[in-house]
């Protein structure tokens, strides 16, 4: 018990600058019989990350929360398990010569001694919420907890071609044991946390790694700075990129078994001051939606897009900034058009599924394999149905629209704001308005919001003038919801997304107004006044009556409207 005073001393003096002495003297006294961690959250104005933050800041360690990841078997070997119950370590991971050591008193010398001098390695101390730390221990004891992954939990499936490789010591150093080791884990638990990318950025002095889940970064951890190389030589050994390059952004991709399926990443690395940061996208392709009716939509914009792809031919759009589900949407629909008796051809960029069943075409701007030119090609195939990964000129906008006008359904992109902003930007590419009145069908603007956490959800009043003063009629009678925030939501309050999404179906009124140089905000009134469409905010504040969204989320999501 005495060596735990190290920390306790220091955790005390802190509170003592930060809160004064009467509080740092009440929680000295209640922590002579608890633990002084319980005692400062039960006690004082400060929360578990923050109070961990002004530690981290004042020990200048960086800190973990043992509750966001899990440690591998082999990891947790290194110390014996009576030795990490009496010491109240954790074995974070082996880099090298180094072990990361989450320690429940980082300020004790004597335990990193004896830790070195049992596994030769020099400690590298990491800070972390004491009682976390007790509460994995408990864990521990039990062999049957999930505490990490079988050694065959994770299986790289990469293709690249050794021979173009010149630098062996390069390859040798990605290769160690610890490292792949340590690359698999890191990918490994950001597919246990849903992450949708994770980012590995070189800093001056670490790496930093972060994971963005339900559309937010987070910080994971750091990994010292000398292992950076062999690191990243790894990630562009899974990736076959080039490993003696350095100097130009590349992008590979590669596959990784995890828990039975198949998982798609797509890598891009961006050289910068501190060396070359990567950042892995996610391609699950469990996340496609068979069918329409599987993508959450509310009724109203569910039916007008049931109706838009019975169309024989036209041009479809779903419009949003990057990361807000259009790609995923649009494989949901092809998923359910998909049939032996349907010709479907699809060109991307790049091409993010790989969809059985589907003719799908990477572009290439090396060769001259752009949109345009694919799209030209594709039309000689007879297709019924085209999917272009994205409208981004006026070339490849004029074939798409003029393809949707002789016997093809068009799917695509585009970033607008809004559904009736994507009339009026094909417009301003060129296009001509009786060439965009003829061939839309159907428009539409999607947003992701993240879903209540519902391990955590509660009850929560929301003042009348609240809703007044952002321009919405305050609900009688409703009950509103909020996450309080858990471990199963890393204390966010939110766990998942949801689509929310506007439809704007082409009419022949529409088309008059087209042809007389409508803009997309009288576009817009009039679908609303005379057709009903309900808008991005109205489909998010019905979401948030439903009790799936916050109304925060409907203020974040839809600041545009």
């Amino acid at each position: 018990m005495a060596r735990r005073n190290l920390i306790k001393r220091k955790v005390l003096e802190i509170l003592q600058e930060r809160f004064g002495e009467s509080m740092a003297a009440e929680v000295r006294s209640l922590s002579e019989e608890r633990d002084i961690f319980d005692v400062i959250i039960e006690k004082t104005p400060v929360d578990k990350v923050t109070l961990m933050d002004i530690i981290s800041d004042k020990l200048q360690l960086c800190w973990i929360d043992v509750n966001k990841i899990k440690i591998e078997k082999i990891n947790v070997d290194v110390v014996p398990l009576p030795v990490m119950w009496e010491k109240r370590v954790i074995p974070l991971g082996i880099i090298g010569h180094s072990l990361s050591l989450i320690m429940a008193d980082v300020l004790d010398i004597l335990v990193r001694d004896e830790l070195s001098a049992m596994t030769g390695c020099e400690i590298v101390p990491v800070l972390a919420f004491p009682p976390d730390i007790d509460t994995l221990l408990a864990k521990l004891k039990n062999p049957s907890d999930d505490i990490g992954l079988d050694s065959d939990d994770v299986e790289a499936v990469i293709d690249f071609d050794e021979s173009a490789m010149s630098s062996v010591n390069l390859i040798e150093e990605g290769e160690q044991g610890p490292i792949v080791r340590m690359v698999n884990l890191m990918i490994k638990e950001g597919l246990n946390q849903r992450a949708s990318d994770i980012h590995i950025e070189p800093m001056e002095d670490c790496i930093r790694l972060r994971y963005r889940i339900d559309g937010t970064l987070q910080d994971i951890l750091t990994v010292p700075k000398n292992k950076q190389a062999a690191v990243l030589t790894r990630l562009k050994i899974m990736s076959g990129m080039d490993i003696t390059e350095w100097r130009i952004p590349q992008d590979g991709r590669f596959r990784m078994r995890h828990k039975g399926k198949l998982i798609d990443f797509r890598v891009s690395s961006l050289p910068t001051v501190f060396g070359e940061k990567f950042v892995l996208r996610v391609l699950d392709k469990s996340n496609l939606q068979v069918g329409l009716d599987s993508l959450g939509f509310l009724p109203q914009p569910l039916e007008e897009f049931k109706n838009a792809v019975k169309a024989p031919y036209g041009l479809i759009l779903v419009t949003g900034p990057t990361g807000s589900g259009k790609s995923t949407t649009l494989y949901s629909v092809l998923q359910e058009l998909n049939k032996p008796e349907v010709h479907i051809i699809t060109v991307e960029d790049p091409v993010e599924y790989q969809v059985e069943g589907l003719t799908q075409i990477q572009v290439n701007h090396d060769i001259g394999l752009t949109f345009a030119s694919a799209l030209r090609a594709i039309l000689r195939q007879s297709p019924d149905i085209v999917l272009v990964g994205e409208i981004r000129d006026s070339e490849t906008a004029d074939i798409a629209v003029k393809a949707s006008l002789t016997g093809h359904l068009v799917l695509s992109t585009l970033h607008t704001n809004d559904a009736a902003g994507a009339i009026t930007r094909l417009i301003d590419m060129g296009v001509e308005p009786f060439l965009v009145a003829s061939s839309l069908v159907l428009t539409s603007a999607q947003r992701l919001c993240r879903r209540i956490c519902e391990d955590c959800k509660e009850i929560v009043e929301i003042p009348r003038e609240v809703f007044e003063k952002e321009g919405f009629t305050y609900p009688e009678g409703m009950v509103f919801y909020k996450g309080r925030g858990c471990d199963k939501c890393r204390n966010t309050g939110y766990k998942g997304r949801i689509a929310t999404i506007e439809t704007l179906t082409m009419t022949d009124e529409l088309r008059l107004l087209v042809l007389k140089g409508a803009t997309s905000d009288e576009l817009k009134e009039y679908a609303i006044k005379h057709h009903g469409m309900r808008t991005l905010r109205d489909n998010t504040f019905e979401l948030f009556l439903e009790g799936k969204t916050t109304f925060e989320e409907v203020l974040r999501v839809t600041a545009e409207d």
